[in-house]
């Protein structure tokens, strides 16, 4: 096959393209206004050359909020968090949220950063889905989580 019937086709595309796409401006959905939240910058990420990137930093306007807790605990259940972590957290299908072993880093701003974008094998994105407040209420629940008297594994980190 030469470049010819491959260029061609190139083009056909490309014009096709083209002319299907509407130049109108179209307005911005709501959804698409929110801001992703800034980069968190932390100890567990590994920089080049031991430069960090930027990083922003993020809040929990709920931090210690026993009413905010009781209420994440309702949604940690409703939206079927447990059916992978665990009734209260404590480990299942999914990691525990309560011993105090944490491989993304469990600051709230961590913890808010692995419920808004998600963590590799399994662990959806749920920052399309909740608004900030809720995620910063799941934060509030799990970080009310106590540790308990007798965690089954061993951490990797020696102390």
């Amino acid at each position: 096959m030469g470049l010819r019937p491959i260029a061609g086709s190139l083009l056909v595309l490309a014009i096709v393209s083209t002319a299907s796409c509407d130049r109108t401006k179209q307005p911005v959905p709501e959804e698409a206004k929110r801001a992703a939240p800034p980069s968190v910058r932390y100890e567990a990420h590994l920089s080049a050359g031991e430069i960090a990137p930027a990083g922003g930093s993020l809040r929990n306007p709920f931090n210690g909020d026993r009413k905010v807790a009781d209420a994440g605990a309702a949604l940690f259940a409703s939206m079927n968090c447990d059916g992978c972590h665990g009734g209260g957290g404590t480990g299942f299908v999914g990691p525990s949220l309560s011993d105090g072993r944490w491989r993304y880093g469990g600051a709230e701003d961590e913890i808010y950063q692995s419920i808004y974008y998600g963590r590799p094998q399994g662990m959806p994105a749920f920052g399309g889905v909740l608004e900030p407040d809720v995620i910063w209420t799941l934060v509030t629940y799990i970080q009310s989580l106590p540790v308990p008297a007798n965690v089954p594994t061993q951490s990797w980190v020696t102390p």
